[in-house]
Protein backbone atom coordinates (compact mmCIF):
# COMPACT_ATOMS: atom_id res chain seq x y z
CA UNK A 1 0.00 0.00 0.00
CA UNK A 2 2.52 2.28 0.85
CA UNK A 3 4.47 1.35 -2.79
CA UNK A 4 1.49 2.31 -4.24
CA UNK A 5 0.90 5.60 -2.63
CA UNK A 6 4.13 6.77 -2.97
CA UNK A 7 4.04 5.87 -7.24
CA UNK A 8 0.65 8.28 -6.52
CA UNK A 9 2.36 11.44 -5.19
CA UNK A 10 5.34 11.25 -7.51
CA UNK A 11 2.57 11.21 -10.21
CA UNK A 12 1.02 13.92 -8.78
CA UNK A 13 4.23 16.36 -7.87
CA UNK A 14 5.93 15.50 -11.54
CA UNK A 15 4.81 17.86 -13.55
CA UNK A 16 6.67 17.22 -16.69
CA UNK A 17 5.81 13.52 -16.99
CA UNK A 18 2.06 14.66 -16.03
CA UNK A 19 1.19 15.88 -19.35
CA UNK A 20 2.68 13.07 -21.18
CA UNK A 21 0.37 11.24 -22.77
CA UNK A 22 0.09 10.68 -25.90
CA UNK A 23 -3.76 11.14 -26.17
CA UNK A 24 -3.18 14.90 -24.70
CA UNK A 25 -2.04 17.78 -26.41
CA UNK A 26 -1.37 20.87 -24.38
CA UNK A 27 0.38 24.14 -25.80
CA UNK A 28 2.55 25.51 -22.89
CA UNK A 29 2.37 29.85 -23.72
CA UNK A 30 5.86 30.90 -23.39
CA UNK A 31 6.28 34.63 -23.03
CA UNK A 32 3.46 36.65 -22.99
CA UNK A 33 4.01 40.29 -23.35
CA UNK A 34 2.10 42.30 -21.62
CA UNK A 35 0.91 46.37 -22.63
CA UNK A 36 2.91 48.98 -21.69
CA UNK A 37 1.19 50.97 -18.68
CA UNK A 38 3.40 53.88 -18.69
CA UNK A 39 2.96 54.74 -22.55
CA UNK A 40 -1.00 53.68 -21.96
CA UNK A 41 -1.00 56.66 -19.34
CA UNK A 42 0.54 59.46 -21.76
CA UNK A 43 -1.25 58.31 -24.45
CA UNK A 44 -4.46 58.85 -22.24
CA UNK A 45 -3.56 62.49 -20.98
CA UNK A 46 -3.26 63.06 -24.23
CA UNK A 47 -6.53 62.14 -24.96
CA UNK A 48 -8.00 63.90 -22.19
CA UNK A 49 -6.36 67.29 -23.18
CA UNK A 50 -7.46 66.93 -26.21
CA UNK A 51 -11.22 65.77 -25.10
CA UNK A 52 -11.17 68.61 -22.65
CA UNK A 53 -10.03 71.48 -25.73
CA UNK A 54 -12.73 70.10 -27.40
CA UNK A 55 -15.73 70.53 -25.23
CA UNK A 56 -13.75 74.09 -24.55
CA UNK A 57 -14.55 74.68 -28.46
CA UNK A 58 -18.35 73.77 -27.98
CA UNK A 59 -19.97 77.07 -27.15
CA UNK A 60 -17.37 79.36 -29.51
CA UNK A 61 -17.38 76.72 -33.07
CA UNK A 62 -19.40 73.82 -33.48
CA UNK A 63 -17.81 72.19 -36.43
CA UNK A 64 -13.85 72.70 -34.95
CA UNK A 65 -15.27 70.98 -31.64
CA UNK A 66 -16.34 67.87 -33.49
CA UNK A 67 -13.33 67.97 -35.53
CA UNK A 68 -11.34 67.91 -32.17
CA UNK A 69 -13.10 65.49 -30.75
CA UNK A 70 -13.49 62.85 -33.01
CA UNK A 71 -9.51 63.82 -32.98
CA UNK A 72 -10.14 62.45 -29.29
CA UNK A 73 -12.03 59.39 -30.14
CA UNK A 74 -8.85 58.24 -32.67
CA UNK A 75 -6.54 58.89 -30.16
CA UNK A 76 -8.57 56.85 -27.69
CA UNK A 77 -8.16 54.09 -30.01
CA UNK A 78 -4.87 54.62 -30.43
CA UNK A 79 -4.69 54.03 -26.76
CA UNK A 80 -6.04 50.61 -26.67
CA UNK A 81 -3.83 49.25 -28.87
CA UNK A 82 -0.74 50.93 -27.06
Amino acid sequence: MKTEEKRLLDELYDREQRWDYPDTKVSIKKEVKHPDARLHQIVSFIKSGVRILGYCFLPFELSIAAIILILSEAIGIIEELV
